[in-house]
């Protein structure tokens, strides 16, 4: 069973009971879970979680759900890669990867959608749906298909064809809206306070949201039980970076690890940055934003928990950076190269935000950071096949490879004279 005893809101405190609700009647602000965190203290262990299964589940306790109803798809458990070659580059010593490419809908949605998923069939709820940008799709509609749910999954219909066919690949009920994410949301907001679908991300978006922490679990036990100095991620709603942080925190509260240092360090593409503008403004009053950027996995214009995210930032001496699209190409090229991880535009923004500090020198180089790589670039690689290397075409035959060898390389060295 759960530790988790109530919602609370972020806002007033009034607490409600577990049900599938987001928002408080009082003043509107979002709810969150509260937990019983003496009772888990007592409970919960390092040995009890190494013992654990190879998955997110392996910190049930920590979670808001009743693991006897777990949609297991594996989420979770994920590499986290010491990152020489990368860090080399970069003049950072010690510098860590967590690639969550490798869930199993390849992306870090795994982890809040098991959670989500698994709450909705507590619940008792038979359809599961979601506003997304795309990753957020294609786990709502495994998890469906491994609960034997169905799905409903409401996108912006200009998505990329990766994500697109990665949700249909399930036989999800796809809905492509002529609008931007923003749109999409607003229009699933109204939907669920008419249908009784666990929306993961509008009705059932405290429990969701929950999945994120397991991040912050895995690294400090790949670390050893610690927290790292910092963390560099992705912001879009803001919600990841926030619960990243509290994740941190919990383990502190129930001495799993030494007290928390980590400075937070969010990073959004310059062209759906509302939280890095405030940010830069010195204000809490995030002003929501049209998006245009490539990272439109991160293309949420009016983000939800961005003033939350200023708090997490101000509190832990963190900062918020916005990257250009040619930033994010770079970043994801970088990345493939240095380090053998092909990321999605979401990782370009986040490696991009990263060479930033690092050249700023707002990260010392012996600093233990942690990059978090949110999702898998095959999804996405539209945005980044023009700037790549074409291949050399040839005719089957040595002397046709030397000369196509001989005249790259003639190539390369013009190239190399001109830049000089």
């Amino acid at each position: 069973m759960s530790f988790a005893n109530a919602l609370r809101c972020r806002e007033c405190n009034r607490e409600y009971p577990l049900d599938p609700i987001y928002v408080c009647d009082f003043c509107f602000g979002p709810l969150e879970v509260l937990y019983d965190y003496n009772a888990m203290r007592a409970a919960v262990t390092r040995e009890k979680i190494e013992s654990g299964p190879l998955s997110v589940w392996r910190y049930a306790d920590l979670l808001p759900c009743d693991p006897a109803y777990a949609v297991d798809i594996q989420a979770g458990f994920t590499p986290l890669l010491k990152a020489d070659r990368l860090g080399k580059e970069l003049g950072l010593r010690n510098l860590y990867i967590k690639n969550d490419c490798a869930n199993p809908t390849w992306s870090f949605k795994d982890r809040v959608v098991t959670v989500a998923a698994t709450k909705a069939r507590e619940f008792g709820f038979e359809i599961l749906a979601c506003a997304s940008t795309g990753n957020l799709a294609n786990s709502v509609s495994a998890h469906a298909a491994r609960a034997g749910l169905d799905s409903f999954v409401f996108i912006p219909a200009d998505l990329e064809q990766g994500k697109i066919v990665g949700s249909a690949i399930y036989d999800a009920t796809l809905v492509a809206i002529n609008g931007n994410y923003d749109d999409v949301n607003r229009l699933c907001s109204e939907l669920a306070g008419k249908y009784p679908w666990a929306f993961v991300n509008v009705n059932m978006r405290p429990y969701y949201a929950e999945g994120s922490k397991t991040l912050a679990y895995e690294v400090a036990e790949q670390l050893g039980w610690r927290a790292p100095d910092r963390v560099v991620a992705p912001m879009a709603s803001g919600s990841l970076y926030v619960k990243i942080w509290k994740g941190f925190q919990e383990l502190g509260k129930l001495r799993l690890i030494d007290s928390v240092r980590t400075k937070m360090h969010g990073i959004q593409a310059q062209g759906c940055s509302p939280i890095a503008k405030a940010w830069d403004d010195g204000t809490t009053a995030v002003r929501p934003v049209r998006p245009n950027t490539i990272a439109k996995s991160l293309a949420i214009g009016n983000p939800a928990d961005g003033y939350y995210a200023l708090g997490v930032m101000s509190e832990t001496g963190g900062s918020a950076l916005a990257v250009s699209d040619d930033e994010i190409v770079a970043g994801m090229k970088l990345l493939a190269q240095t380090e053998g991880v092909f990321a999605e535009t979401a990782g370009g923004v986040t490696v991009a935000g990263l060479k930033r500090l690092a050249e700023a020198g707002e990260i010392g180089p012996d600093e233990l950071t942690v990059v978090f790589i949110t999702g898998a670039g095959l999804k996405t690689q539209e945005a980044v096949i023009e700037a790549l290397t074409p291949p050399l075409t040839i005719e089957p035959t040595m002397a046709s490879f030397e000369q196509a060898l001989g005249e790259r390389d003639e190539v390369s060295l013009q190239a190399a004279n001109s830049a000089t």
